[in-house]
């Protein structure tokens, strides 16, 4: 298993005036909206023979414009946009470090594919689950939570996720600074007369890099969602150019002959065990978005969107990327007998410094494009649902960012105890979360949801609960994130250890199947009457 931990450490998914302005902003004016509001339930509302009919009022520490639902007119993030984002996630350098690394398990050419075949299958079918979620609700992963663990309870899953993904960024953008300060040094030699002295850990040079990564980062996200998803529409083009022209001239290079395997393949069970393994690997890569997909999917007109967009994006995109992983990895070593660690080796290669330049600003767009929509726009969210009345969109990933270059992210990288231990056990928690979740919703409620009442304080509210927390979705979720823990970290567990997410989603399932209440009537509301523009996300 710390296989899969040493390519979460490289995996990262890497990489101000209206923000600083937005920060400025008095909060009254922004949450006017969400302050005394009070609305008739339509009638589909309500059980003809359960509670009385009255006003509904939303709460100010439940809502504001960003946490509201998106109206279905005018949602744009559609096929291509959707494909785009999975073009960036899938083609990033981490996860060719980690396809690369396939190779040395003994597994050849066509059992990756099969391997990664299967995990794009697995990824594809969970994600999908998520994405009819947002898509249907029209709400960000923090609310949709509140579905099954309560309006207040709604908060643990969003902090684990948030607090994983604040921890990723920060070090994902080290990690795109380091590319650049590089890049900078082989354009100007003159540059790495600063990369000598050391403050907090690091130089002039890269603190600079570093700044500047950040900032590119806050800009985009400034501008709201809309500006992610047209970066991510941008960013997505440059990345599968770039690799397909790698993956064409590696081919010339070696004249089409290239190695299948770099050993003897291995054979019988242990083949098995091992492409199924790296199947689940990949699940797991793809387990904090697969939690939190609604937050882009709910801008989606529609599920044949979804499943149009995603179907391209991931099963697709996957075994293409699995193909070029093959033809790059196996040229590599027909040519000089080496297995590479990434695509940049072979872009370090490149006899010429005008392409050498080309390939680097690819993989430094696609690196912060990744980081966006993996480490940044969650946390914007989650920080936002704490305190809706003062924190909206901005000022959440303001603060988000903020965190993740006081935690000084370059040392937590340089600390497996961090990366192994901490990071990783938050990351095995993601699996029982979204098997509670997902189970609360599609098997218990059938995907009836009141949308309006996610946001309601109201005692006799259908998500308050008991004081606002589901206590049975927490009761399943312990001793499933308990379980997937062990299996995670432990080494007498390491046969099984690729498949802790599977087992901690499927326990956690499993046992709020078995305990959750259930009600006779669940009431399906649309949020339509307090949607707003998708633009103002």
């Amino acid at each position: 298993m710390r296989f899969v931990y040493n390519k979460y450490k490289t995996y990262i998914h890497f990489a101000i005036c209206g923000l600083l302005a937005d920060a400025l902003e008095p909060a009254g004016m922004r949450t006017s909206l969400s302050n005394n509001i009070a609305l008739d339930l339509p009638s589909s509302a309500l059980n003809p023979a359960a509670a009385s009919p009255g006003p509904l009022v939303l709460s100010p520490r439940l809502h504001n414009r960003d946490l509201a639902p998106t109206k279905v007119e005018g949602r744009r993030w559609g096929r291509y946009s959707i494909f785009a984002l999975w073009t960036n996630d899938v083609h990033n350098i981490a996860n060719y470090s980690f396809a690369i690394g396939l190779y040395a398990l003994g597994l050849g050419g066509w059992q990756i594919l099969l391997s990664l075949g299967i995990g794009a299958a697995l990824v594809y079918f969970f994600m999908n689950l998520s994405g009819y979620m947002g898509q249907k609700t029209g709400v960000p992963f923090p609310v949709i939570s509140r579905i099954s663990f309560g309006i207040h309870g709604a908060q643990i899953p969003a902090l684990i996720r948030a607090v994983i993904a604040i921890a990723w960024f920060g070090i994902q953008t080290y990690l795109a600074s380091v590319v650049f300060r590089v890049l900078l040094s082989a354009i100007h030699p003159g540059f790495a007369d600063y990369d000598h002295n050391s403050i907090l850990g690091l130089s002039t040079l890269g603190w600079a890099c570093f700044v500047a990564i950040w900032f590119v980062q806050l800009a985009i996200l400034a501008y709201g969602m809309e500006m992610v998803r047209r970066y991510e529409a941008f960013a997505g083009p440059v990345i599968l150019v770039t690799v397909a022209s790698l993956a064409g001239w590696m081919y010339f290079q070696v004249g089409g002959n290239i190695a299948w395997s770099i050993r003897e393949p291995l054979s019988g069970g242990e083949m098995w065990r091992n492409i199924f393994a790296g199947g689940a690997l990949w699940l797991t890569i793809y387990g904090t978005l697969i939690l939190n997909f609604c937050d882009f999917a709910r801008s989606s007109p529609c599920r044949k969107t979804i499943l149009v967009g995603n179907f391209w994006g991931l099963p697709v995109n996957i075994l293409v990327f699995a193909a070029i992983t093959v033809l790059l990895c196996g040229g590599q070593f027909q040519l000089n007998g080496r297995v590479i660690e990434s695509p940049t080796e072979i872009i370090a290669a490149i006899p010429n410094t005008f392409f050498l330049v080309l390939g680097c600003l690819a993989f430094l767009i696609v690196t912060v494009a990744v980081n966006i929509m993996a480490n940044f726009v969650a946390p914007a969210f989650v920080l936002s649902n704490l305190a809706p009345k003062y924190l909206n969109f901005r000022r959440a990933g303001l603060i988000s960012a903020t965190v993740a270059v006081l935690i000084l992210p370059w040392n937590l990288y340089n600390s497996p105890l961090v990366i192994v231990y901490f990071l990783s056990g938050l990351g095995a928690l993601l699996g029982p979360l979204y098997g509670v979740i997902m189970v609360d919703y599609w098997l218990i409620r059938k995907s009836q949801v009141d949308v309006l009442q996610l946001y309601s304080e109201d005692p006799n509210g259908v998500y308050y609960y008991s004081r606002g927390v589901n206590l049975r979705a927490v009761a399943a979720f312990i001793p499933a994130a308990v379980i997937a823990i062990l299996l995670a970290l432990l080494p007498g567990f390491t046969s099984v250890a690729p498949f802790s997410w599977l087992f901690g989603a499927g326990i956690a399932g499993l046992l709020y199947r078995l305990i959750a209440k259930r009600q006779p009537f669940y009431a399906d509301v649309s949020g339509e009457s307090i949607a707003v523009d998708n633009v103002s996300h």
